[in-house]
C-alpha cells in the first residue's frame, strides 16, 4: 500500500487522485491521506505568512515522519532548496503552464476597460500585467479557484487571473475567457507541473514512481526552478519562467524564457542550451537577467 498525502482542497485532491489513478493502473494499491497545511488555513497574503513552502511543509513533515510515502506538489509551490532525506521521485507529464483570464461577459484582456478591477494574488502577474500598460486596477486576492471565480460572478471583480492547469484538472476550462500568451505573461517557474516527492531511501516507492517520469518535463522545470533559485527569489517574487524541449539544428535542445519584474517594468530574456544540463541554462539566464537590472 502506497500512502499518498494530499491537501484537502479540491485542486490538491484532484492532482493527488490523478497520480493515485496512474499508480493504480500500474498495479499498486494507493490510499489518500489528507494533510492540512498553513496555506490552507490562513487567509493572509502569501508574503506575510512565509511565501514559498507554506503549502508543502506539512506534507514534507509527514513524509519524514513516515506517516505517508509520497506527496504530490504543484512544482510552483515547492521550494527550490532540496530537503535532506527527500527527493522528487517523478515529474509526470505537464498540463498547459499558461495563465488564463476569467472575466465578466466573456471579455478578453484587451477588451477590459481602463480601470477594470482584476484580481490576482501573484506579484509576478501584477508586474507583467502592469507592464502591458492597459490601465487595469490590480488587487490582491486569496482563496481557492471557486472563491476567486465567484468574485467575478458576483460582480466584485471584473476578472481574475489563474493558472490554466488548475482549471483543467478541475474540469472548468469552459469558464476561461482568454488564455494569456507567454509573450504577455510568463507563467511561474514549474507552473502546470507536478512533483511527486518521497523519501530518498525508499527504493520500492522510487521504483513504483519511475514509469510516471517525463524526462522532457523534468528538464524544463529544472531549468525554470534553477533560474528562480539563482535569482534567490521565492514563489511570491515577480519572476516568470518557461522552458521547453525543442528540435534544434543538432537535435533536441532546451529553450528557456525568463522575466524579472523590477522598478520601471519587466526585464525579459531567453536562452537555449543542452537538454542534459538544465541547471546550467537556468543559472546562465538568471545571471544575465541580474546583470541587466
Amino acid at each position: 500500500m502506497i500512502r499518498l498525502g494530499t491537501r484537502r482542497s479540491a485542486l490538491a485532491t484532484a492532482q493527488a487522485t490523478q497520480v493515485a489513478d496512474s499508480l493504480r493502473a500500474l498495479g499498486h494499491e494507493v490510499e489518500l491521506v489528507p494533510i492540512v497545511t498553513t496555506g490552507d488555513t490562513s487567509k493572509a497574503p502569501l508574503e506575510q505568512i512565509g511565501g514559498t513552502g507554506i503549502f508543502v511543509s506539512a506534507l514534507r513533515d509527514a513524509l519524514l515522519a513516515n506517516q505517508i510515502d509520497i506527496a504530490v506538489h504543484s512544482l510552483k509551490d515547492l521550494p527550490t532548496t532540496p530537503l535532506d532525506g527527500l527527493t522528487i521521485g517523478a515529474v509526470p507529464q505537464r498540463e498547459d503552464p499558461r495563465d488564463v483570464l476569467v472575466a465578466r461577459d466573456g471579455l478578453t484582456l484587451g477588451e477590459l476597460q481602463t480601470g477594470a478591477l482584476v484580481g490576482t494574488g501573484s506579484p509576478r502577474r501584477v508586474a507583467q500585467l502592469e507592464a502591458l500598460g492597459l490601465g487595469l486596477e490590480l488587487t490582491g486576492i486569496r482563496g481557492n479557484v471557486d472563491s476567486r471565480i465567484a468574485m467575478v460572478a458576483e460582480g466584485k471583480l471584473d476578472a481574475v487571473v489563474l493558472a490554466r492547469a488548475g482549471l483543467a484538472r478541475l474540469g472548468r476550462l469552459s469558464e476561461v475567457t482568454e488564455t494569456l500568451d507567454p509573450i504577455q505573461v510568463l507563467p511561474a517557474p514549474g507552473q502546470g507541473a507536478l512533483g511527486i516527492e518521497c523519501r530518498a531511501d525508499d527504493v520500492a516507492v522510487l521504483a513504483a514512481l519511475a514509469p510516471l517520469e517525463d524526462p522532457a518535463v523534468r528538464a524544463a522545470v529544472t531549468a525554470e526552478r534553477q533560474l528562480l533559485a539563482t535569482l534567490e527569489a521565492g514563489c511570491t517574487a515577480p519572476v516568470g519562467a518557461l522552458a521547453e524541449v525543442v528540435e534544434g539544428e543538432d537535435g533536441p535542445e532546451l529553450w528557456l524564457r525568463g522575466a524579472l519584474g523590477q522598478e520601471g517594468g519587466v526585464r525579459r530574456l531567453s536562452a537555449n542550451g543542452p537538454v542534459d544540463d538544465p541547471r546550467a541554462l537556468g543559472r546562465a539566464l538568471a545571471n544575465e537577467l541580474l546583470e541587466q537590472t
